[in-house]
């Protein structure tokens, strides 16, 4: 990072300041070791850098605005006391243990709690959030000190991407929640609180029966090429299942009728197995010492990527717009025209919640309409009959 130690930081100096394009730190030129870092977004922040007990520390005191060059400075002079006589300042009982970072919330969230509670998946994905979009724009500041205003701004900053943004302010929300229960925050004052969600558009694609036709054609035409992700494929359409759900799948699960998830999304569940289903299982040859199901190149593996080939048998299909998530959603749609409620197709597809379900109701209304304008019509022909001749009815 660029530095500069030829000022003394003070009001003045710190707002002429103007952001680059990369993070960095000017050092006051008075005081060894307290500093502003600039992020490249325009954030400024005070910080100290010390050693203590030969370590090398760095504290973030907070946001330059809410907090004055002076009163930083002061702040900076207790740090480096403290530094001196051997005292973390962030350690635990000492008088600058109220003024944790967001940083150090993030690490505290992401190294005790997520482990222990989100899957593996979710895990990553918290992971992520933190890393692009939390930590590097409110990392800086004390726990304590984030207002609404801060988490608002930062869920604005996001507003291009709304399930993005939706999914952030998620995740800091049980980060504030996890601050209070810690001591970190008092109660009630999680500054998520309020900061109203973007819009989602739900994208629903399914396929038409002429599509899942198409597409059973070409996977017919890569089976030799690619057995075990034909196979998963036609494994997604015939159960309703998630991608995971089938890629993890093991021979341990499958019972006569049904596979036992032990593990779904939702908890535990069962997928019910048609005749169908339950053919494309059996024609999948089984691999001594191998528990998968959708087997890997390599013996004892398990195919660890659908979506490569998938993007090559949808090209070759026509259907460059259908994602692998979508053939799930072809399942629930087909149950619907078939005339299964909700309700059913929710314990088909394992959801816990009727307003997940809920996202299908305008199919239905579709499927009611049809059959709505097929009985209309049927008793119209009567109803409306305006006398004239009906093929095929002698009038003499």
């Amino acid at each position: 990072m660029p530095s500069n130690r030829n000022f003394r930081l003070t009001k003045r100096t710190v707002e002429a300041i103007q952001a680059s394009g990369a993070d960095a730190v000017y050092w006051d030129g008075k005081l060894t070791g307290f500093g502003l870092r600039v992020r490249k977004s325009g954030r400024k922040y005070y910080v100290v850098q010390t050693r203590v007990d030969g370590r090398l520390r760095w504290f973030t005191i907070g946001p330059h605005g809410p907090i004055a060059p002076d009163e930083a400075r002061a702040k900076a002079l207790e740090i480096l006391a403290d530094a001196r006589k051997g005292l973390d300042a962030r350690a635990p009982g000492t008088r600058h243990d109220n003024k944790r970072s967001v940083s150090d919330l993030c690490r505290r969230f992401l190294d005790e709690y997520v482990p222990n509670h989100c899957k593996p998946r979710t895990q990553a994905e918290y992971r992520r959030l933190v890393a692009l979009f939390i930590a590097p724009t409110i990392g800086e500041m004390g726990t304590s000190d984030v207002q609404r205003k801060d988490v608002a701004a930062l869920h604005h900053d996001l507003r291009a991407h709304p399930y993005q943004a939706n999914r952030t302010l998620s995740v800091l929300s049980k980060m504030f929640t996890l601050a209070e229960v810690w001591g970190w925050r008092p109660d009630g004052s999680n500054p998520c609180r309020h900061v109203s969600r973007y819009k989602e558009r739900k994208r629903e694609r399914f396929l038409s029966e002429e599509e899942t036709t198409r597409l059973g054609v070409v996977l017919r035409e890569f089976e030799d090429d690619m057995p075990s992700a034909v196979a998963a494929f036609r494994l997604l359409l015939l159960t309703g299942c998630r991608m995971s759900e089938i890629r993890d799948l093991r021979w341990e699960y499958v019972k006569a009728d049904c596979i036992e998830l032990p593990d779904a999304k939702s908890g535990g569940r069962a997928v019910p197995l048609g005749p169908e289903a339950r053919a494309v299982l059996d024609a999948i040859p089984r691999e001594e010492d191998n528990p998968w199901v959708i087997t890997g190149r390599r013996r004892g593996t398990r195919l660890p990527d659908l979506q490569r080939p998938w993007q090559r048998i949808r090209k070759r299909a026509g259907l460059d717009d259908v994602r692998i998530h979508d053939l799930r959603h072809t399942y629930a749609s087909r149950a619907l025209a078939l005339g299964e409620s909700l309700t059913m197709i929710g314990r088909l597809l394992g959801h816990t919640q009727v307003q997940t379900t809920a996202r299908y109701a305008h199919l239905a209304r579709d499927s009611i309409q049809s059959a709505a304008s097929r009985v209309t019509g049927s008793i119209g022909v009567d109803l409306l009959d305006d006398g004239n001749d009906r093929p095929g009815e002698d009038t003499d």
